[in-house]
């Protein structure tokens, strides 16, 4: 676990100073959407940072040109930007630093840890075939590791890291504990291929090394990469990162997130209608807790979030939760917050955008109706009073409340409003009172009201929209149903 304010190495590595500035890292790779797990991997980083005063970097690993697209990376950075996750700085290509990387490579096979190979391809495929057949590892080991320089022959090489054969790396890691590898399970990795092109292996270090990274908090699928990470750290005399490897998110059915469970891109959360709030409160919650708190603002979670609190096991995405948190950020959103947002989900969604009065008119309602949303989409169907036009149509189960004696009671009830103080008090007296002289409860004459003035079963109070819509627009859609059938 590590502390506010000390930042603990692992044996494997240099020591950091004490009080070094924190500095994290989210980076993805731009070959399809900005999965809701790789959201959760920057939540936590931009998180471990922000709370410590730190920096949260975002580097796009671009080196797979085939797969790597600008539409691709523009998602990304769409994603993170309505999720709330500012980062520092401009976004790093890693693809950009391809010489930086090469460089390293030539370093390290300068300082002996790694070493010039000249086998083939069909060599290696040799060599391995043997060793099924001989029953022992296949891990490539290369003739050329101790070769004498001058027998080098004048053809294609790869740089590989001059790994330990024998004996054990540590890694230490923050969620995971204290993972140990077999050396003699891991291989002389390829740092720089034939063409001059980086490895993975050897950009994501270089380029963490460079920009200050101090905490690596990624998916558990790369803790093995870690181990052989490490070695490159290592070759170079460089402080290694706090490691941090935390669970992946499956299903609610306990097997991996795929789209058979749903929605996995974020992009699709935010057309579904989810506050941006919301999503950070729910994700920051998949794999990690503060006790028994579920609700709680960017604030709390700042301050509370630190990595030892992140369990091993993996989360299990659960809507009904995420619907849960998602409505209670709704109904703690200030109005003009949440009309904002309202706007942003109706142009995410390719729906229509309100026009200046349903603008002006939902603006009035909100006060009604976010205390009973718990997505965009409800919130806009239950202002649906406000953002319908005249004439209001009902829909079927709306329409059997208006039968020819609501309707009577409905003419009977507009003249008493049209010089009454348009207040709740006055309003809910002069509905009482005609509810009583037809001897009947307020409930019932609430039916054809609110099928009247929204035309649903279900909508704000039926005093609430009077309040909204005012006093021409009620008695008009009163005055558009009472009457005779």
């Amino acid at each position: 676990m590590v502390s506010e304010g000390l930042i603990v190495m692992e044996s494997t590595g240099s020591p950091r100073p004490q009080g070094s500035e924190v500095v994290t890292r989210f980076a993805p790779s731009p070959t399809g959407y900005l999965h809701i797990g790789g959201a959760r991997t920057a939540l936590f980083n931009w998180l471990y940072a922000r709370g410590r005063g730190g920096k949260f970097l975002l580097r796009i690993e671009d080196t797979d040109r085939e797969r790597s697209t600008p539409e691709a990376t523009a998602a990304i950075l769409r994603g993170l930007t309505w999720l709330g996750l500012d980062w520092d700085g401009e976004p790093i290509s890693q693809f950009a630093r391809r010489d930086r990387h090469a460089e390293v490579a030539y370093q390290m096979l300068a300082r002996g840890a790694a070493y010039k190979c000249f086998s083939t391809q069909e060599e290696i495929e040799a060599y391995r075939e043997q060793a099924r057949a001989e029953g022992r590892s296949t891990l490539f080991q290369s003739p050329w590791r101790d070769a004498d320089p001058a027998s080098h022959p004048d053809a294609p090489f790869v740089i590989r890291m001059r790994a330990p054969r024998d004996g054990e790396t540590l890694v230490q890691d923050a969620v995971q504990g204290s993972v140990t590898f077999r050396n003699d399970q891991l291989d002389d990795m390829v740092c720089l291929r034939s063409d001059g092109t980086p490895t993975y292996m050897l950009a994501v270090v270089v380029d963490d090394h460079d920009m200050g990274v101090t905490h690596v908090i990624r998916g558990d699928d790369h803790l093995n990469n870690a181990a052989r990470q490490t070695m490159v750290y290592q070759a170079m005399g460089w402080p290694v990162p706090v490691w941090a490897h935390i669970p992946l998110i499956h299903g609610p059915d306990g097997k991996k997130l795929s789209k058979r469970h749903g929605a996995v891109g974020l992009e699709e959360y935010q057309a579904m209608g989810y506050p941006a709030a919301g999503m950070r409160n729910y994700l920051a919650r998949l794999g990690w807790s503060h006790g028994d708190d579920e609700f709680f603002t960017d604030a709390q979670a700042k301050a509370w979030f630190d990595l030892g609190q992140i369990g091993r096991a993996p989360a299990r995405l659960d809507f009904k939760k995420l619907e849960s948190v998602s409505g209670q950020h709704i109904a703690a959103t200030e109005d003009a917050a949440l009309l904002h947002e309202t706007e942003a989900f109706l142009a995410a969604a390719g729906r229509p955008a309100l026009s200046p009065g349903q603008r002006e008119g939902l603006s009035q309602a909100l006060y009604c109706l976010k205390d009973r949303a718990k997505t965009f989409p409800e919130l806009i169907e239950k202002a649906h009073f406000v953002l319908a036009s005249r004439p209001i149509e009902p829909d079927p189960a709306a329409a059997k409340s208006l039968d020819l004696v609501s309707r009577g009671i409905l003419a009977e009830l507009t003249p008493q409003l049209q010089s009454a103080s348009w207040d709740r008090e006055t309003l809910e007296g002069i509905v009482a009172q005609v509810a009583e002289a037809h001897g009947m409860g307020l409930g019932k004459i609430a039916g054809p009201l609110r099928a009247a003035l929204a035309g649903r079963t279900v909508s704000p109070s039926v005093f609430d929209m009077m309040l909204v819509l005012g006093r021409a627009e009620t008695l008009a859609r009163l005055g558009d149903t009472a009457g005779p059938a």
